[in-house]
């Protein structure tokens, strides 16, 4: 595959990120959204590369709000101390750093700073609402901002979201996805011009005025820690007898769901996101050792909505990502009905009831804040 290698680029460029001028403690804002994946990355190859390419939604309200504080480093080690929800965090502190080794080598002024970040979602952390995902793209943004800040570099809004997705995949890799757009493709594929396997872009352009409606229901299954890590699993899947399937199932699967975008065609659609959310669970269940993160409640409900699509005649598709949780996707236009159901039918399957009403919207935004 020959594709431009941006990593080469933005090594090259690294060496121009060193000297800087900076005086006092600054702040830089990000904040940004989990996507739903429709077609799903499911094993990794090489620094952070997919398998295969993926496509997700943006959501709303269902974000990471991060809020950085950087200064030259007093000492000779730089300093990191990471904050969720007010608290100290030790675990993420240290994944934080360990992705600031990471990036050296594309921005080498990291180690010249000492960090304060501070950062909260809207929704269950590590329940399997892509919780990484808005974590490192709010933080990658964070970071691009700051290189823009101290550089004069990443001027026009391409370049400065195509650097945010390129670094944002290196700390999780469905936060190259949440980028600005509704609909984001991930991965390089001969369909889509401009699609890489570093970075994600926008395919809106792309997508019938249908989806661009389209409204998120997330029921809460269980919000606690998975079993395992989406890390965990996508190393399932180098050993996997069915990865190689698996991969030409994605590229296939590609081109339907594209097709369906474009047209608008919301049953084809359907049946392509539920093929592969089960294929994603059907992967987990077939690895060695074996994994399952489905709940028995997951299953009640799946069995409650497809009686429910066959007797309403309704428009609509669910998906899981690397979860217990469940994501009804809809159109706008069915937003009573659908509500009507959870509310009457699907809640006594929820943790404490709860689900997440969300919507499909246009990606990261930054927030500016008084220092």
């Amino acid at each position: 595959m020959n594709e431009p290698s941006l990593h080469k680029t933005y090594k090259q460029q690294a060496a121009q990120l060193n000297h800087f001028r900076l005086t006092g403690k600054k702040i830089v804002g990000w904040e940004s959204p989990s996507n739903i994946a429709l077609l799903k990355y499911w094993g990794k190859q090489g620094e952070q590369l997919p398998q295969n390419p993926s496509v997700s939604f943006n959501l709303k309200h269902s974000k990471t709000t991060t809020k950085i504080y950087y200064r030259k480093k007093k000492n000779r080690e730089s300093s990191i101390e990471y904050f969720f929800k007010n608290e100290r965090n030790g675990t993420f502190e240290n994944r934080v750093k360990n992705y600031f080794e990471k990036l050296d080598v594309y921005m080498p002024f990291l180690e010249k700073l000492d960090f304060i970040i501070y950062s909260e979602n809207t929704f269950p952390h590590s329940a399997g609402i892509a919780s990484s995902a808005s974590s490192f793209s709010a933080l990658a943004h964070g970071l691009c901002s700051i290189e823009k800040e101290l550089f004069y570099t990443l001027k026009s809004p391409g370049e400065f979201h195509q650097k945010a997705s390129f670094v944002a995949r290196l700390g999780s890799g469905s936060a190259s996805r949440s980028v600005p757009g509704k609909t984001v493709l991930w991965g390089h594929t001969d369909l889509v011009n401009g699609s890489s396997n570093e970075y994600a872009i926008p395919l809106d352009h792309q997508v019938h005025e249908q989806f661009k409606t389209y409204r998120d229901a997330i029921l809460i299954i269980d919000s606690g820690l998975k079993d395992f890590s989406s890390s965990q699993g996508h190393a399932l899947m180098e050993n996997h007898p069915f990865a190689q399937s698996r991969y030409l199932q994605a590229g296939k699967n590609l081109e339907m769901l594209l097709l369906a975008l474009k047209t608008g065609s919301e049953k084809l659609f359907a049946g392509i996101v539920e093929s592969e959310a089960m294929t994603l669970h059907a992967l987990m269940l077939s690895s060695n050792p074996p994994a399952s993160l489905m709940k028995p409640n997951t299953l009640a409900i799946l069995e409650k909505l497809i009686k429910f699509r066959k007797h309403s005649s309704l428009e609509f598709s669910f998906t899981l990502d690397a979860g217990p949780n469940i994501h009804i996707l809809y159109p706008h236009k069915s937003r009573v009905r659908i509500v009507d159901f959870i509310r009457n039918e699907l809640v006594a399957f929820c943790e404490n009831g709860s689900w997440i009403d969300d919507e499909v919207s246009t990606g990261p935004k930054q927030i500016f804040y008084d220092i």
